[in-house]
């Protein structure tokens, strides 16, 4: 015989003091007029709800219910997975002074038992599933990964920073990802271009990173653009995207990127890495506040001051740290969250484990986005990472 638990008597209690109604009977009640509210979390409704209900979270639901039922005296009807929580936001309401209050007995699974009409979730049970803890998040839920799912980011570099952040936007259900890149896997990439494996030395880049992306996510589009990057294509290929990732490793292509960002209005997350360091930045041209990377860098610098991993080499983890950085401020630029890296640079330094952020303000002189500046086409822009006016 099983003892009674704190937990048992504590349910016995409530079920006491509030009235209970089954799925049946909250169906008639609800074409009465009754509010029927379906209080699980958004992941949970996204696979369906009952008919006409009303979806608002039990974390939510004392905060929001005066503004979607402002009248106590109107029966509310509580819908849970099972029964239970469902009790407690009776018991929450009741205290708000709503007097006509009952809980649906057995919840959502007793009311799909009983055939009782359901609507469908915005997301299939696939997508409620695979981003079942991203949608727990209040400011993501399906809302925000519908935003997700129509997003289109261009990633530039299917490389040591295009891996991981390629990895982590697939994996957190960003719809369309366009990778470009002209280059094959060598073996020497794979310490840090995780996205590659051995067995694919020697294929193209994009068509590798491609077969892990969809391996990990088979609901996204990878679109691959198996070519250079340069002053003929540029705009062709980064037109249309919401934002690109500049994954690049070297200064011709990165200061290509710049100025179509300016030019298509297009935001341009930065990463770099060299040795034990990395930096990171966020140029938005749809904010008059934003600088532009030629704020940072006005002229290349000199190949011996800025070279590339396969002069200086890199510690294998770095381009995964800045790249992953790359991946979240790309979801907060979709999602709309928190506060970017605009005005800022990131400055990371692996070995002192040092992360330090300095301001970057718009250069009023800037030779990219100063209201003096002009723009004599992208030939110009690419020959000058070639020209003499480089620095010493």
């Amino acid at each position: 015989m099983s003892v009674p638990t704190n937990r048992d008597s504590w349910l016995e209690q409530l079920r006491r003091r509030i009235p209970e109604v089954s799925p049946a009977q909250a169906l008639a009640q609800q074409a009465l007029g009754a509010l029927l509210i379906d209080v699980r979390e958004d992941a949970e409704r996204a696979g369906g709800l009952p008919a006409h209900a009303l979806g608002l979270s039990r974390g939510h639901l004392e905060l929001r219910i005066e503004d979607v039922q402002g009248d106590r005296e109107r029966p509310v009807l509580l819908l849970c997975a099972s029964g239970q929580r469902s009790l407690l936001a009776a018991e929450s309401l009741q205290r708000l002074g709503y007097r006509q209050v009952s809980s649906v007995a057995g919840g959502f699974a007793r009311w799909k038992a009983e055939g009782l009409p359901i609507a469908a979730g915005t997301l299939d049970p696939d997508a409620a599933e695979r981003y079942a803890r991203q949608l727990q998040l209040a400011p993501v839920g399906e809302r925000g990964q519908a935003r997700l799912g129509a997003a289109r980011v261009a990633i530039v570099g299917a490389g040591g920073l295009g891996s991981p952040a390629a990895l982590y936007l697939a994996a957190a259900g960003v719809g369309q990802l366009t990778l470009i890149d002209n280059d094959t896997v060598e073996r020497s990439n794979l310490h840090r271009q995780v996205v590659h494996a051995d067995a694919r030395v020697g294929m193209a880049k994009t068509e590798s990173a491609r077969m892990t992306l969809q391996a990990l996510n088979p609901r996204i589009r990878v679109e691959t653009r198996t070519e250079r990057l340069d002053a003929g294509n540029v705009e062709r290929l980064l037109a249309g995207h919401d934002l690109m990732l500049d994954g690049t490793d070297n200064f011709p292509t990165r200061y290509l990127l710049a100025c179509a960002s300016l030019r298509l209005k297009l935001p341009m997350i930065y990463g770099a890495v060299e040795r034990f360091s990395g930096q990171l930045g966020v140029f938005d041209p749809r904010r008059d506040d934003s600088p532009c990377y030629r704020c940072l860098f006005p002229l290349p610098p000199s190949a011996a001051d800025a070279p590339n991993c396969s002069e200086a080499g890199v510690l294998g983890v770095l381009p995964g740290i800045v790249g992953l950085l790359q991946a979240t401020e790309a979801l907060k630029l979709i999602l709309g969250l928190g506060d970017s890296l605009v005005g800022q640079l990131l400055s990371i330094d692996a070995l002192g484990m040092q992360f330090h952020k300095t301001r970057l303000p718009r250069n009023p002189d800037c030779p990219g986005c100063s209201p003096q500046a002009s723009f004599a086409g992208y030939p110009q822009v690419a020959a000058l990472c070639s020209s003499g006016d480089r620095p010493d």
